[in-house]
């Protein structure tokens, strides 16, 4: 028994992380309480397990009479033999022997067991990532449930909920993965470790681990907005006017957010120096289109109005407004652009688009017309789905469709190589 209960404890302390003395106190008090239901033993039953041998002993406290007379109480003769000064009306602590606690008790002691130590276990892991909220885990996926994760840490198990995943990533059970600790919550079942990587909070983290100024508190991010998948602006601002916050983002030839790019799959992030003056900081976030002008609305607050020329519109707007809706984001300013001073209607926007598709991609404005119909504005946009679905979605037959897909991603191409 005892080099099991060894086995047990050892596995328990080493690879599961529980202390040691609350696995113990945890088996005493699961074979006292089972010892007390099952056997004819006082209330006053303890059970002792040596901190060395690991030896378990069973002392029960009865009362000295002149004769045995039920449960509780022991003939004098007998507790002479235990104690040779005692005398009636006295309490007199009797030995058990181990094997007379019975299968009965030893079923019922094993599983009160294990549910102090799973409690046991839920408390060491609340206690331990409650305080690594905001850290980066890395883990592996156990299993894939309607979308959600369940990803191995080790010592526990993690969750990642449909809505934290980035929308434009697949996982396998077995797949490495890397995650934000969002939140730990206690529950019915135990604490539950919530992850994310869709989060704005893990790109600004990836960040702090790759540049170092960051770390050093020499380069602060003031804030970032995220569209899982696709877009990522990040504001930074230096507290040492000797260091460049964007470049030291950068890195040398672009290897720190290259290395950051590449673990969110290929997510595009702008970099934009951060201001308090929030007409240059809208204009670093809208970059690279170019702007004419930014003007403070003096009647509705937070609100400034971008005047941009025709050419640069759909640069500013970007995918699917996606340009116009982080910069937002990340200014906390509505931020309404308009075309030579006029609002732009959705119509001018639509056959921008189609104009800008057909000059690009050499291909007539029907076709181009089709393209920004089913939601394809840009030769980016194109570019990045698969083809098969690009001829679904616009119904183009398959030649014209490989057509304005290559030609797209030749496009997209040169344009990353200009930036």
């Amino acid at each position: 028994m005892n080099n099991e209960l060894l086995s047990i404890v050892s596995y328990l302390e080493r690879d599961r992380g529980v202390n040691r003395e609350i696995i113990l106190q945890a088996i005493e008090s699961a074979i006292q309480q089972a010892a007390r239901k099952s056997m004819d033993v006082s209330h006053d039953l303890r059970v002792e397990i040596d901190r060395k041998t690991l030896d378990i002993k069973a002392f029960d406290t009865v009362t000295v009479s002149e004769e045995d007379s039920g449960l509780g109480f022991i003939s004098l003769r007998r507790a002479k033999a235990i104690k040779p000064e005692s005398k009636n009306g006295d309490t007199v602590e009797m030995e058990i022997p181990p094997a007379k606690l019975g299968r009965i008790a030893a079923q019922t002691a094993r599983q009160m067991i294990l549910q102090k130590i799973r409690e046991a276990e839920r408390k060491n892991v609340y206690d331990e990532y409650k305080d690594r909220i905001g850290d980066i885990v890395s883990g592996s996926i156990r299993q894939v449930a309607h979308r959600d994760l369940i990803i191995d840490l080790g010592k526990t198990e993690a969750i990642m909920m449909a809505k934290d995943r980035i929308p434009t990533e697949e996982y396998n059970v077995g797949d490495r993965i890397r995650a934000y600790v969002y939140r730990v919550q206690s529950g019915a079942n135990g604490p539950a470790v919530v992850l994310s990587r869709a989060c704005p909070e893990f790109v600004k983290t990836l960040f702090r681990l790759e540049v170092s100024e960051i770390a050093d508190g020499i380069v602060e991010v003031m804030g970032v907005a995220r569209d899982p998948g696709f877009r990522s602006k990040l504001a930074v601002k230096t507290l040492d006017e000797k260091v460049d916050p964007v470049g030291a983002c950068v890195g040398l030839r672009g290897v720190r957010v290259r290395n950051i790019v590449r673990e969110l799959n290929g997510e595009k992030i702008d970099i934009v120096r951060w201001s308090d003056d929030i007409k240059q900081y809208v204009t670093q976030s809208l970059a690279p289109a170019r702007l004419e002008s930014v003007v403070v609305d003096e009647h509705e607050p937070r609100t400034v109005h971008v005047t941009v020329a025709p050419d640069q519109l759909s640069l500013a707007i970007g995918k699917k407004g996606q340009n116009v809706r982080l910069t937002s984001k990340l200014t906390g300013w509505r931020v309404d652009i308009t075309k030579g001073g006029e609002a732009v209607s959705f119509e001018e926007r639509r056959t921008t688009a189609i104009n800008e598709l057909a000059e690009v991609l050499d291909i007539s404005e029907e076709m181009a017309s089709a393209l920004v119909v089913n939601g394809f504005l840009t030769t980016e946009g194109i570019a990045d789905v698969e083809l098969t679905y690009l001829q679904e979605v616009t119904g183009l037959d398959e030649e014209n469709a490989h057509k304005i897909w290559v030609a797209a991603k030749a496009a997209s191409n040169v344009e990353d190589a200009g930036e």
